[in-house]
């Protein structure tokens, strides 16, 4: 898998290229800015953009603005979004972009370095990724009115997931309960919410994600 990557940090952008590297990534350009990253990725064609989202000249959301870019011009491309903060609403921004290959961490989650290659290969693949952290303030926060507060505290773990992009094979592992358990609390929480059940991943994300923005 082809990667660039763009960090105004030299030493986190050095750091980030060399655990590519060694995880068998091909790390084809590097850059400090939205411009460079730009021409990089339009001479380079990389799988996967993974940017800062604060970067020079103003350090407020250019890389968010260049990931934005990205997906305007090759959708197929993906991008992966670095966030030292938690912020909801460039995750939403981002994620509205497109329904395929698009992701949004914060900077700590590089820390876990199977995790961090594990997002990485899904948005490659063309998944959505969004920080569990990232996911949990959203949903832990239902507005009044809203159906999430109809929705038990197991349901709502499982929600968690399904908006990070998991898998209910996956669920069934992290939450240690059967197929048919993870199948049941998923039909009931689509039920609550109001939203139509589709079979692919990233409109599953997407429908998820695009309820609780609203």
């Amino acid at each position: 898998m082809r990667v660039v990557v763009a960090d105004d940090s030299v030493l986190l952008r050095e750091g980030l290229v060399r655990l590519l590297s060694e995880a068998g990534f091909t790390v084809t350009g590097q850059a400090g800015d939205p411009d460079t990253l730009l021409r990089s990725v339009r001479t380079e064609r990389p799988d996967v953009a993974i940017i800062d989202i604060r970067m020079p000249p103003t350090y407020t959301t250019e890389g968010l603005e260049a990931a934005l870019a990205i997906r305007a011009e090759d959708p197929n491309i993906g991008v992966l979004v670095l966030s030292q903060h938690i912020e909801t609403h460039y995750a939403m921004q981002l994620v509205a972009s497109g329904a395929t290959g698009v992701g949004y961490l914060l900077k700590d989650r590089v820390a876990d370095i199977a995790e961090f290659i594990d997002a990485i290969r899904r948005v490659g693949s063309g998944r959505s990724v969004i920080d569990p952290l990232v996911v949990s303030k959203l949903v832990e926060r239902p507005r009044e009115q809203s159906p999430l507060v109809t929705l038990s505290q197991r349901e709502r773990d499982v929600l968690s997931l399904i908006a990070e992009g998991r898998s209910n094979h996956a669920i069934c592992e992290r939450l240690f309960l059967s197929p048919k358990t993870v199948e049941a609390h998923v039909r009931n929480i689509f039920s609550k919410l109001g939203i139509e059940e589709a079979t692919d991943d990233n409109r599953r994300v997407l429908s998820v994600l695009a309820y609780l923005r609203a």
